[in-house]
């Protein structure tokens, strides 16, 4: 009995359709907030948008919804089961979980939230919802590299207003004698998510009109880019003189934070001045009557549009998968038997460096030797097979921090890792391709990757006890360089 009535009702019909629908897409965004190899804050940004979602729904009190707004909600809500059936047949799930963005949105409008006596904006919760996603390990991987480069201009053309001489190279800059990088925790993607999520909650509660929006995200830009050329200064200034303040590591805690933290208070200002001179909207009026269902009245066309619609889900939760960056199959590197004076020991990828490194056309091999190990990488698809150590370690139980990059003898990433053991270990990074360039970043390269698909690329990570002296550490790196005939690369600084 209680199945038939569920199914005889439009609006239970459309709830478990719209349920199924954004069900994976849900589990994948939860598991970003859990797995350390996203690091992502996500959940924090969930709370906040069912926090004002709570404190705008307090009030019991909102006026009629207007027919043309409940038909629009249940038209986005069927526009994510398309945005799903391209998610589920490429096998993406950034896709999918795109669409629960359109989902907050929908409900916004059917919980009608910018019509109640607290009223706040459906479209700009649903865009700060949006900020639950692991937007920042996206940009890092896809257009972290272009940040590094703006970030980089911004900073040189500060520092050239100084009195000392500047001299830059893409990411890197010369100040002092002492070599600065624009890495990728100074590429502003981190700052800019902020700003944007501060900017988002205030827009949410002050509803702008679309011209005071664009002017609010305007400022957002430029406090952005401002605050993070003002930080990489700061930095540059610490690492190039840090005689003069006393020797003071500005690369560590809690300088380094204290930095950072300095720099977005700054950029925190303009966003607060342009939020307090949004016009007030008009407030709604509460009548007296009751509230009219915001659902589609239980008439025979909807119950079969409904059905229908039901019926689709099922159907697109079901379908293959066709992943669209499958790479072209290559076959794994294969390892030197001897790099100096130490012997091989081949080993078997573990579970999660196979998923990591060899699904969908990758190719791996990983060995010991002495008290040292060598991973190769090898992937035409840079951007599913490639990952830094504080995504595949840190997804291991490792902690891992990056340290710094330098560019001799090889444009090496140098990462601190500390296993479930309690063993530290130096990770050394390097990426190179096959028509001879190399990079420290996996940014970059996924950034030349983009420019010119054919390239294969191939990681070449370098494992070295946290304790092993610095120099012998430097004599296994040009071993391991000469072993696989990798190019030393020739850098004016």
């Amino acid at each position: 009995m209680k199945t038939k009535l569920l199914l005889s009702n439009p609006r239970w019909l459309f709830a478990i359709a719209v349920g199924l629908l954004a069900l994976h897409p849900l589990i994948w965004l939860i598991n970003t907030w859990i797995n350390p190899a996203y690091q992502s804050n996500g959940f924090l940004v969930a709370l906040l948008v069912a926090g004002l979602l709570v404190w705008s729904l307090a009030p019991s009190r909102s006026t009629p919804q207007h027919p043309t707004t409940t038909k629009i909600a249940f038209i986005l809500l069927s526009l994510t089961a398309l945005i799903r059936l391209i998610s589920q047949i490429l096998g993406v799930n950034v896709i999918g979980a795109l669409a629960l963005i359109v989902d907050v949105y929908a409900l916004g409008l059917l919980l009608r939230l910018h019509l109640r006596q607290r009223a706040i904006s459906p479209f700009w919760l649903a865009v700060l919802f949006g900020f639950a996603l692991p937007l920042e390990h996206i940009m890092q991987h896809t257009i972290g590299y272009g940040l590094q480069l703006i970030s980089a201009m911004g900073a040189c053309q500060l520092l050239n207003l100084g009195a000392e001489p500047v001299h830059c190279e893409g990411v890197r800059i010369l100040l002092a004698g002492k070599d600065v990088l624009v890495d990728l925790p100074c590429s502003g993607a981190r700052g800019l998510l902020l700003l944007f999520i501060l900017f988002s909650a205030l827009a949410t509660i002050t509803r702008p009109s679309w011209l005071y929006a664009i002017f609010g995200i305007v400022i957002t830009l430029m406090a952005a880019f401002i605050v993070n050329m003002i930080r990489i200064v700061l930095l540059a200034i610490g690492l190039a003189y840090a005689d003069n303040f006393s020797s003071i590591d500005v690369m560590a805690q809690p300088y380094h934070d204290l930095i950072g933290l300095t720099a977005l208070g700054i950029g925190i200002i303009p966003i607060v001045w342009w939020a307090m001179k949004v016009p007030k909207p008009i407030s709604p009026h509460f009548p007296v009557s009751k509230e009219t269902d915001f659902w589609v009245p239980s008439i025979q066309p909807v119950r079969f549009i409904a059905i229908s619609f039901l019926l689709l889900a099922i159907l697109i939760i079901n379908l293959p998968i066709y992943p669209i960056d499958v790479a072209r199959k290559i076959e794994s590197p294969v390892l030197p038997n001897f790099i100096s004076h130490f012997s091989a020991i081949h080993h078997n990828l573990s579970p999660s460096e196979q998923h990591y490194f060899t699904q969908y056309g990758g190719g791996a091999a990983k060995a010991s030797y002495g008290p040292y190990g060598l991973l190769m990488v090898s992937t035409s698809a840079p951007l599913r097979h490639l990952h830094t150590p504080l995504e595949c370690l840190s997804g291991a139980g490792h902690k891992v921090r990056y340290v710094t990059s330098i560019y001799r003898p090889l444009p090496t990433a140098i990462y601190h890792s500390i296993d479930p053991q309690g063993q530290q270990w130096y990770i050394r990074v390097t990426f190179l391709s096959d028509n001879g360039m190399t990079t420290p970043y996996v940014s970059e390269a996924v950034w030349q990757w983009l420019k010119n698909r054919n390239i294969t690329w191939t990681m070449v990570q370098r494992i070295a006890p946290f304790d092993m002296p610095n120099k012998e550490i430097e004599t296994w790196d040009i071993a391991v360089s000469r072993a696989l005939e990798l190019p030393f690369t020739q850098y004016l600084f």
